[in-house]
């Protein structure tokens, strides 16, 4: 045997031996709070080294210095001159869903007549005027929120789940089968509109290079700081807000984002970067949603970004295992909803989530959120008992149970709407 070939054989034994060592060092969650690291936050008052004194401040300098490092450091930014042509139709109207009480429509939005959504919108039937609402991303296809056949299927690839999903498609078994996440007659019953589409029309949740969904429509060489798969969904919950604002029985000026989990992080994304959003919920949102990151608590940079290279740019990558070198954090996510009202809950059997770290996170962003309110966590010091909800405009929850998205929730949800969203 030559020389070269033994060489050759003898690195592709190292590399395969280091490898079983690598995928035998399990990374194991820390969900000890005497174990969580020593770190300081930003001061969300101080973005850049400018101290921020007054609400004019803040939207001079104050937001859109913080939304630049986000933008760099975590999210990535979509090119200006990215602007698909859009456009949609209705395909199906029911006059009289949910035993009458709604109006159901089915929009088909196109971006350049290549990438393709749907748009499930429900509309209280007997409203008088324009209605405000709850927009949202679903993960499975918009024939999870009821079990009527006139729901269009969705064909496309989606998110993998037990018994209704197979090779990342859904079954006709999955219709309604996510009724209690989208409890459509209570939404609609209290005065609200409610609209979903899937996320994964707007970019599948797999990574191919960004070579599907709206980043096949982006010409422009990608960087380290190139848009991921969390900015894509923001924008197509923002291109969906465009259709709302069309929608003669719906105020487009008082809509909320909605999401759980990945798209709970969509959802305060979308409100970050769109402030024609009037309202903002994040539930169970945890690492590069609420939570804050510096804690290492739970789900982390690290393991976030080796579960889901795509979610995020590259620059974010920089930080695994390397939180404290993070010049932001998930505190001044949410100031960026500021004035605007926000509600943030968690979970108790969700620690992956950090629920601590996404109330932290809420509290600490109340000194920007008080250059416009006075008391916008109203006495809140501390996270309420599981099934209480404190704050005012600046709102927070722990539910009992796992990590979901329950009618439980939305009751609370609507509470605060009916305070916050629901007057014109």
């Amino acid at each position: 045997m030559h020389l070269h070939s033994r060489y050759t054989i003898y690195l592709l034994l190292v590399i395969t031996i280091n490898r079983g060592i690598l995928s035998a060092q399990k990374i194991v969650a820390n969900y000890d709070e005497e174990k969580v690291p020593a770190y300081t936050l930003p001061d969300p008052l101080s973005p850049g080294g400018k101290n921020i004194t007054s609400k004019s401040d803040w939207e001079s300098h104050g937001r859109g210095t913080t939304l630049g490092f986000f933008y760099d450091h975590v999210y990535g930014k979509i090119p200006k001159d990215f602007q698909p042509k859009m456009n949609w139709k209705i395909e199906h109207e029911d006059p009289a869903a949910l035993g009458g009480i709604a109006i159901r429509r089915q929009y088909l939005v196109t971006f350049e007549n290549k990438i393709k959504a749907r748009l499930l919108v429900y509309i209280p039937r007997d409203a008088r005027g324009p209605v405000p609402g709850f927009l949202g991303l679903n993960f499975r296809g918009n024939q999870l929120v009821e079990a009527d056949p006139a729901i269009i299927m969705e064909k496309g690839y989606v998110i993998g789940g037990k018994n209704y999903v197979k090779n990342n498609r859904s079954l006709e078994s999955s219709r309604g089968t996510g009724a209690e996440r989208w409890p459509a007659k209570l939404i609609v019953s209290r005065g609200y509109a409610l609209a979903t589409a899937c996320c994964s029309n707007f970019d599948p949740d797999f990574h191919d290079g960004f070579k599907n969904g709206l980043h096949a429509l982006d010409q422009k060489p990608r960087n380290e700081k190139s848009w991921g798969t969390i900015t894509a969904w923001s924008y197509g919950m923002s291109r969906m807000l465009d259709l709302l604002t069309e929608i003669k029985e719906i105020d487009g000026s008082r809509i909320s984002t909605i999401g759980h989990s990945r798209l709970g992080k969509t959802a305060l994304w979308a409100a970050a970067t769109d402030p024609r959003f009037a309202m903002a919920i994040s539930n169970n949102s945890g690492c590069g949603g609420a939570a804050l990151s510096k804690r290492a608590y739970g789900e982390t940079v690290q393991r976030i970004n080796g579960n889901f290279p795509h979610w995020f740019n590259d620059t974010f990558k920089k930080y695994n295992k390397n939180e404290a070198a993070l010049p932001i954090d998930q505190h001044q996510l949410i100031a960026l909803v500021a004035p605007r009202p926000i509600y943030v809950a968690s979970a108790t059997q969700d620690q992956w989530a950090d629920p601590t770290g996404e109330f932290l996170a809420l509290k600490h962003a109340v000194p920007v959120y008080e250059l416009f309110q006075e008391t916008p966590f109203g006495a809140t010091t501390s996270q309420p008992k599981p099934g209480k909800s404190a704050g005012n405009l600046m709102r927070y929850h722990t539910r009992e149970g796992k990590h979901n998205i329950t009618p439980e929730d939305w009751k609370h949800y609507l509470n605060f709407a009916d305070h916050w969203l629901a007057k014109p």
